[in-house]
């Protein structure tokens, strides 16, 4: 369970990225079926569903979380300068989140070991209240941006259409999917 974070905490922590180097990448998706066990799918090509979140752990022994979460009144995608295990229960046990390193699979691999030199937080004004609420982080190195976000395909089996402010998060490798899902472009 998340506490709840500031925009001032929020900045801060995305600036604690900015120059280091992300050396493993692990997903927390859900596990289902019948023992509870089986982990459900998450690789759909240009996009990934580590539906609880992403746990990045950089070269000089830093690790931070992106999770889901209500901070800002709506769903929001939430960083913290912590590991996973500050925000989730039942990891690797039946019905929870299974643990799964990422940080060798393609999408990720011209990202791992380059140093970030930028780490953008994509805001979202809500319409019905006037808090602004974190939709999306864009990771930069010079070769490579992977965005982490909050949202979901619209129906299953994915299709053309994605919601923003789910209680899931998805990662995604190119700027053309991050505009369909939704994702302003940060300038």
């Amino acid at each position: 369970m998340s506490s709840l974070l500031t925009a001032v905490e929020y900045e801060r922590t995305a600036a604690m990225l900015r120059g280091r180097r992300i050396h493993r990448v692990v997903y927390y998706p859900l596990m289902g079926g019948e023992d509870g066990c089986d982990i459900e799918e998450w690789d759909f090509g240009t996009w990934h569903q580590p539906t609880m979140g992403v746990e990045l752990s950089t070269d000089d022994g830093a690790c931070f979380s992106a999770v889901w979460g209500s901070s800002f009144d709506h769903f929001g995608l939430e960083v913290f300068p912590e590991p996973m295990t500050a925000h989730l229960r039942m990891i690797g046990e039946p019905g929870g989140s299974a643990a799964v390193d990422v940080t060798d699979h393609p999408h990720w691999s011209s990202l791992v070991g380059r140093k970030l030199t930028s780490v953008d937080i994509a805001w979202s004004q809500g319409s019905e209240s006037e808090l602004r609420t974190p939709n999306a982080i864009r990771l930069c190195s010079r070769e490579k941006a992977v965005w982490i976000a909050v949202g979901s395909p619209a129906e299953w089996t994915p299709a053309e259409v994605y919601h923003l402010g789910t209680d899931d998060v998805m990662v995604i490798f190119t700027a053309e999917f991050a505009a369909k899902v939704g994702i302003p472009s940060v300038d």
